[in-house]
């Protein structure tokens, strides 16, 4: 069974970005990245909500390993309410380690 980590590996990898250039577009350093995909951290809120903004990536599928690593639309776009429905699911289940 794969890991958060290794998911977001993963998905770093079909991106194409080094854990530096990841780390970049959400506002964590390269140490930040290598730390969750070891499995050392976890993510906040926060990053999990631009790594749906930037990436369209599916929390679903990093934290629990269910469903596609993408969400993917007809315009390939997330619009503004899914998002905020999105971290309102997270403020409800409260994830909050941060990753630094």
């Amino acid at each position: 069974m794969s890991t958060q980590g290794d998911r977001l590996k993963k998905i770093r990898k079909f991106l194409n970005l080094s854990q530096e250039e990841f780390g970049k577009k959400i506002g964590l350093t390269r140490g930040a990245i290598a730390a969750v995909e070891a499995d050392g951290n976890k993510f906040s809120q926060e990053v999990l909500y631009k790594l749906i903004e930037i990436f369209n990536i599916n929390v679903n599928y990093l934290l629990a390993g269910k469903g596609e690593p993408f969400i993917l639309s007809d315009n390939n776009n997330i619009n503004a309410e899914f998002l905020n429905e999105i971290k309102n699911i997270l403020c409800q289940y409260e994830i909050k380690r941060i990753v630094q």
